[in-house]
């Protein structure tokens, strides 16, 4: 790939644009192109974190603000891209303090998703952590509209439930059930 420096020595990161070309105008794909030095492009998918802030049986959602691109008004794990020069685990203890405004500590790595049907339309691959809360130490950001605890087994309406984080609870509560070797992949 073509590198440039920037001006701390390091190389920066190939042309990137975030519109998938070949998606349909329907729908909104939103891949990394990347040019190799021979001219060709390639689509790359994005590294993200989700933690599952557990105590007890409840586990700690956040609705997304109604005027986020992905997923309005819509509940979610809070998570969300690695930063740069940021490790998955700084990440998400990053994103559960600005969705949530609680700190939190890792308990352990749970799930790793690189299966991109079970991915939604950025084709991610998902780092899931479980988390235990510390504190509520601060208020959500502009991402989120609202946090909520809820039981395990009164979580809200399917429909409501965003980026197919249903299924990720539902490995979790399996796995409370019938414990097995941490993590789990989904390859």
């Amino acid at each position: 790939m073509k590198h440039q420096e920037n001006i701390r020595g390091r190389p920066y990161a190939p042309r990137s644009s975030f519109l998938h070309p070949h998606a349909p105008s329907s729908i909104l794909f939103i891949m990394i192109t990347c040019e190799w030095e021979n001219g060709n492009k390639v689509y790359l998918r994005h590294a993200v974190v989700d933690g599952l802030v557990v105590d007890g049986n409840r586990i700690l959602l956040a609705k997304r603000a109604a005027d986020m691109l992905n997923a309005p008004n819509l509940w979610c794990l809070p998570g969300g891209y690695l930063d740069r020069d940021e490790t998955a685990a700084q990440a998400i203890v990053r994103e559960v303090r600005e969705e949530t405004g609680y700190e939190a500590r890792i308990k352990n790595l749970f799930f790793i998703n690189t299966a991109p049907e079970l991915s939604t339309d950025r084709q991610n691959i998902s780092f899931f952590f479980i988390l235990e809360p510390v504190r509520q130490a601060g208020q959500p950001d502009h991402e989120t509209a609202e946090i909520k605890w809820y039981e395990m087994d009164a979580l809200p309406p399917l429909d409501q439930i965003a980026f197919k984080h249903e299924k990720i609870i539902e490995l979790y509560r399996q796995h409370l059930k019938q414990p097995g070797t941490l993590p789990m992949m989904n390859l």
